[in-house]
């Protein structure tokens, strides 16, 4: 059986900038360890926006710039980054909260074989369980975890939610 590991979007503007707050910084090393001790194939998506980021949709929304690509906010907190050095990973630039295209390079990195996905990173209420719901979504038949210790979310009450609301949708919480 395959493992995969999404690490979703664990940019510096999410953990201490423009976005970034106390609990994302709590659970980094918890990700370090996680990433470190994960024998599979590992997937890390960016979010990445342009410089005309406030006249989008979301940025009309949330009108707080943030993660520009190429820019400090946009790459890997320092030790994620770290902790991939010398692990091979693919990584998905992904303009928006969940990815499109992660159960297609799932798909394909897994050629046939039984696999399960682990899905860790930033924020839980908004681009984790967006991916997760897709990814359950696509591999209905496959197992999709979420580790709630490598997860943090714009408050703590929406982190919650999240999960909740992941649970059911029959994503395991662990």
């Amino acid at each position: 059986m395959k493992h995969f590991l999404i690490v979703v979007d664990i940019q510096n503007d999410f953990v201490t900038g423009s976005l970034g707050t106390a609990e994302a910084q709590g659970i980094i090393d918890n990700c370090v360890k996680k990433i470190k001790s994960f024998d599979g194939e590992i997937i890390v998506t960016y979010d990445t926006h342009t410089a005309d980021y406030l006249n989008t949709s979301e940025g009309k929304k949330l009108p707080v710039e943030h993660c520009i690509k190429d820019t400090d906010g946009w790459k890997l907190s320092e030790k994620i980054e770290k902790a991939l050095d010398g692990k091979k990973y693919t990584a998905v630039e992904k303009p928006t909260f969940g990815c499109l295209e992660l159960p297609r390079i799932i798909n394909d990195m897994s050629q046939g074989e039984p696999f399960d996905i682990t899905l860790i990173g930033l924020c839980t209420d908004i681009c984790v369980v967006s991916n997760a719901l897709i990814l359950k979504a696509a591999f209905y038949e496959s197992e999709v975890y979420v580790d709630s210790s490598c997860c943090a979310g714009a408050s703590v009450a929406t982190h919650n939610a999240a999960l909740d609301t992941m649970k059911c949708c029959q994503i395991n919480v662990i």
